[in-house]
Order: structure tokens, then C-alpha cells, then sequence
């Protein structure tokens, strides 16, 4: 862009917004960028960049000034988890959306909109497999309609799977950031069954220059900007050499990619750079760590032949993932379970307490014994309570103890007033905490501070996050049957 501008970037502080403020930066113009750090972290600020904090929706209020231009990369852009984080996909895409539309119609400001190629995925079935691509979908329309309701200056891109440096991983990863945490951390590589689901893997900077191209001449919508590196999962995981792990499939994942580029083509945009290349470059810089056990700790006040709709989950997601060995602590509750033996080949259940209705209670004590004595044992990436109750105190402890982070998920409990004094003074002390729905979280926490409050789980992030949407998607499919 040869005049220099006022440039509004929203998201500012992501992967793809930081690498575009770098951009516009080097080009001289003067960039604001409005994130609520959601997503974006503040080590990406960059030098010259005026960044403000804040919600989309509060745009009027966080930005006095009338841009020229406005990159809006600041919605929810996540396709399995958006199942789990339905909230905040309506407030960050519907809520947050409509409030940059209307800034800029009053404004008169060209708006660059980030739409999802996910609805061109199976055929155009893809924008109604999960509440991220709906949303995304249903924007790029109302984006389309202000155009032609008030005459807003517009255009609309659609990014296809993008990775390049500083990507991120967790709970908001790219899988390829996620194979390249994994790798770094010597573990298998997780790939969602089938493994034949298609992506096309578009570099960052390649993005950034399409954009820069839209924001200058685009106008209207449809412009891809998606490169030719087409790769199954599987696929993708085989370039980096590594052995596989296979994960339960999840909703919402589709099957097959479709990039249309022509109309960013006829901007002279191309792409430029190569996922094969980009993977080997990695591969022959890295060091692994040392291949940790593929194991995990587990607490649960009850387990078979004492269960519910939780316990029966995790019982499933064992049985999909007998590459895993899963260590479970649970209290005894009856004579006759106190010789029962994991139902799960990939399973060893250590109850604790004399098989009676009392033996909860002492979890936190005999369940931190025997914790801390596997601890000991095994290298574990992270401990999961399924149930917050009784058996997170003694994960609270192996926490602090033995350093080995802790993810929490409330599945399908409900909640006394002192269920939730509990979880309100764990959650301070906890890595993660998952809700499995909004009512539970709306007990808990805000929706403001639900979106802040989840810390990395370290080495076994992106391992627990994998197998926690698994977890979650098992426990939705048994609640239709």
C-alpha cells in the first residue's frame, strides 16, 4: 500500500494479526491493534505498534480515532474445540462482529473480513458442522449484506490452515504447531481418526501478503488465500518421521478442502512457500527431548463397577486409545470392587479405603499416598481429574509436589453452593478447568474471566488438550443415546 494509512488490525496480538502489523509497520503506516488477549499474547507486541486491550464489541470505546482500514482477524477461530466454548464463539463472532460492522459503516472505513474456508469443506456441508464454521459463515454474510444494505467498502478472505513462525499451540493450536510441540517434546504424534480428513496448509507470510493485497485493491468476496500443499493428517504427521498415536474422531472434523484462488491470483498474489520445506527445516534443526511414557495419571471419586455417564466416558476413551496407558485412582466404595481389576486392558485401578460409603473421604489422604508413590515411577506429561471432587485434592497435591500439571473437567456433575466454594478456590490452583456446560461455568466464573483463566499445561499441553476433546465428544455422543 503505497499511502500510508490509519490501520485498525483487531486480533492484533494473534499468530496471523502480529505477523500482519509487523507488515504494515515496515510499510509506515500508522497500526492500532484492539485485542482482548483471548487468544493473543502480549510477547508478540510489536515496536511501533499501538496496542489496545479490549473486546471487539467495546470497539466505540477503545477506538476514538477513524481508521482508513480495518483487518478484522479477532474472532473465535477454533473448529473442534468451538463444540466446548459455544459462549464464546457467539460473543467474540456474533457480538464482536456486528459491532466492528456497524464502527465501520459509521466510520467509513474499508473492512478486510477474515471469513472461514470451513464452509466450502464435504461439498459446502462444512459451515454447519460446528459452531465455529456456522458462525463464520453466517458473518461473511452479514459482511456481504452491509455491503449492500449502507454501502460499506469491503472484502472478505478465507485463510486455509496457516502455519510459520511463532505459531501457536494449547488448547488454541495449529495442528501443525501442535505435531511440532509434540515432536520437540519427544512424544508420538496425535492424529484424530481416520487420519484421510484433507487440509490445505497455507504459510503466515503467505497470508499476510494476500491480505495486504485485499486491503489494497479487493473488493467484494471471495478471495482465497490458500496455497497447493494439500495433505492428509496422516500425511502431514509421516513428514515429520515420528511415530503416531491415533485419537478418537471428533465432531465437527471434516472430511475433504476446497481452495478457490482466482480472484486473489488476479491481485498478483501467489504463494511462495512450501509446508514439505517448512517441516524439514524444523525436523533437522530440532532436539528432542527424550520420549516420555505414554501415560497418564488419572483421579476419579468412582470408577467401575461404581460409575456414571463420566467414568463410562473415560472408559471409552481407553478403549480408542490402547496406545495409552491410563493410571487411575479411586476410592473402593464396596467390598466386592476392591478386586475388580480395569475392565480396559490399557488400565491399572488403585483403589484406596476399606470398600465402604466412607472411603471418599479418605481419597485426599490414601489417594495422595499412592499418587506420589507412581510419581515417582513414571514420567507423566500432566494428571486429569474427570470429577472435581474428593480426587482433586490429592491431584492439587501431586501438583505441587512432583510439578506435574493438572487439568480439570466437571463433566456431567451438577452443583451444590459448596460444590462451587470448592471449585472456586481449585480453580486459583489448577492448570485447566473445563466446564461441560454453560451452566456450570456461569456458576463458576464469568464468561470474561473463563476466557483468561486457563494456563499452559507445559509439555503435555497440546496432549491433554487432544485427548480432552476426545473426552468431551464421547461425553456428548452417550447424552443423545
Amino acid at each position: 500500500m503505497a499511502d500510508k494509512k490509519i490501520i485498525l488490525v483487531t486480533g492484533g496480538a494473534g499468530f496471523i494479526g502480529t505477523h500482519l502489523c509487523t507488515r504494515l509497520i515496515k510499510e509506515g503506516h500508522k497500526v492500532i491493534s484492539l485485542d482482548n488477549y483471548f487468544a493473543g499474547s502480549r510477547e508478540n507486541h510489536v515496536p511501533g505498534v499501538d496496542y489496545r486491550e479490549g473486546h471487539t464489541k467495546d470497539i466505540e470505546k477503545h477506538i476514538p480515532e477513524t481508521p482508513d482500514l480495518i483487518f478484522h482477524l479477532g474472532e473465535y477461530s477454533r473448529v473442534e474445540k468451538s463444540f466446548e466454548d459455544v459462549e464464546q464463539v457467539w460473543d467474540l463472532n456474533q457480538y464482536g462482529t456486528f459491532a466492528v460492522l456497524e464502527f465501520a459503516r459509521r466510520r467509513g472505513a474499508k473492512l478486510v473480513y477474515a471469513g472461514s474456508s470451513t464452509k466450502f469443506s464435504d461439498g459446502g456441508l462444512g459451515r454447519d458442522q460446528s459452531p465455529y464454521a456456522w458462525s463464520k459463515a453466517s458473518m461473511t454474510e452479514l459482511v456481504r449484506n452491509y455491503g449492500d444494505w449502507f454501502g460499506i467498502n469491503y472484502a472478505i478472505t478465507y485463510f486455509y490452515n496457516v502455519y510459520g513462525p511463532n505459531e501457536r499451540t494449547g488448547a488454541m493450536g495449529t495442528v501443525v504447531a501442535i505435531f511440532k510441540e509434540q515432536y520437540r517434546r519427544g512424544l508420538s504424534l496425535g492424529v484424530v481418526a481416520p487420519g484421510t480428513q484433507e487440509r490445505i496448509f497455507t504459510h503466515v507470510h503467505d497470508i499476510v501478503d494476500g491480505l495486504v493485497l485485499v486491503g489494497e485493491k479487493g473488493v467484494g468476496d471471495g478471495y482465497g488465500i490458500g496455497s497447493n500443499d494439500t495433505f492428509s493428517i496422516l500425511g502431514l504427521a509421516k513428514l515429520f518421521g515420528r511415530d503416531v498415536v491415533m485419537l478418537p474422531e471428533r465432531q465437527g472434523n471434516r472430511m475433504q478442502a476446497m481452495v478457490d484462488t482466482e480472484k486473489t491470483r488476479q491481485l498478483g498474489w501467489a504463494p511462495r512457500r512450501s509446508l514439505a520445506d517448512d517441516i524439514a527445516a524444523f525436523v533437522k534443526d530440532a532436539k528432542p527431548e527424550p520420549a516420555p511414557e505414554k501415560r497418564i495419571l488419572v483421579f476419579t471419586t468412582t470408577f467401575h463397577p461404581i460409575s456414571g455417564p463420566a467414568e463410562d466416558a473415560l472408559c471409552e476413551l481407553m478403549e480408542k486409545m490402547p496406545d495409552v496407558h491410563f493410571d487411575i485412582i479411586t476410592a473402593a466404595h464396596a467390598k466386592e470392587a476392591l478386586g475388580i481389576p480395569c475392565i480396559v486392558p490399557n488400565g491399572t485401578v488403585y483403589r484406596v479405603g476399606f470398600g465402604n460409603r466412607f472411603d471418599k473421604f479418605l481419597l485426599p489422604f490414601l489417594g495422595t499416598s499412592k499418587a506420589l508413590n507412581l510419581a515417582d515411577k513414571h514420567r507423566y506429561l500432566f494428571s486429569w481429574s474427570i470429577m472435581a471432587s474428593y480426587g482433586t485434592l490429592p491431584a492439587l497435591i501431586v501438583r505441587k509436589g512432583k510439578l506435574i500439571p493438572l487439568l480439570v473437567t466437571l463433566a456431567d456433575q451438577s452443583l451444590s453452593w459448596y460444590e462451587r466454594l470448592f471449585l472456586r478456590l481449585i480453580l486459583s490452583q489448577t492448570d485447566q478447568v473445563y466446564t461441560s456446560t454453560p451452566e456450570q461455568g456461569e456458576k463458576l466464573l464469568s464468561l470474561e474471566k473463563r476466557m483468561r483463566a486457563r494456563k499452559s499445561l507445559g509439555a503435555g499441553d497440546s496432549f491433554a488438550n487432544q485427548i480432552r476433546f476426545a473426552y468431551s465428544a464421547i461425553l456428548r455422543n452417550m447424552s443423545k443415546k
